[in-house]
């Protein structure tokens, strides 16, 4: 076993003996099973696709998962083909649903930063804020159920947020503001 897997191995055990509790168990597989599937985010940016004001930022965040899961679920997942912790780390014990595909890197982690990155780009502060909360309590999420090492979540994120800028540059930036005196405020940060 690598030190790294062995640092990820503990790093599970320490939340599961110092942060996992029966009362909090139930909240946690709750925000995590919103990623389950992407469902959340799919359907959250689908409806966003019926509003013309924010079509585009729907589309982005639809580009921006497609980018993610592309990289994550079709290449990356069966190219490492890593185990799940719970079934290498001795003590370690999942909660809620078995996943039944490989563990590196996390497609939760990817879809929710994916989506909510894009959200907390183009969407007013009010709505931006905590979606991009609430992808990180997904992504967090993975850990203290015990489907996910520390560093398949940490390179879920980092694809996650490199698929939405990436999904931002492409239409929003590399053809500047399509909608140019539409009304729609470009909420760029530069």
């Amino acid at each position: 076993m690598s030190w790294i897997q062995h640092l990820d191995g503990n790093i599970l055990l320490w939340i599961q003996e110092h942060i996992r509790t029966e009362w909090f168990d139930p909240i946690v597989i709750f925000i995590s099973s919103l990623g389950n599937a992407g469902w959340f985010w799919l359907v959250l940016l689908i409806v966003l696709l019926f509003f013309s004001k924010y079509r585009r930022i729907g589309l982005t965040g639809l580009l921006s998962v497609c980018i993610g899961f592309i990289i994550t679920n079709l290449i990356l997942k069966n190219l490492a083909a890593r185990i799940r912790p719970y079934e290498v780390v001795e003590g370690l014990r999942f909660i809620g649903v078995m996943p039944t595909d490989y563990s590196f890197p996390s497609g939760h982690s990817t879809c929710s930063m994916a989506a909510s990155v894009v959200l907390f780009l183009k969407l007013p502060r009010k709505f931006g804020i905590p979606a991009l909360l609430l992808g990180i309590l997904i992504c967090l999420s993975r850990l203290y159920v015990g489907v996910h090492y520390p560093t398949d979540v940490l390179a879920g994120m980092l694809i996650g947020t490199v698929s939405a800028f990436a999904a931002v540059f492409m239409l929003w930036e590399k053809h500047g503001n399509l909608q140019k005196g539409s009304g729609q405020k470009n909420l760029d940060i530069h």
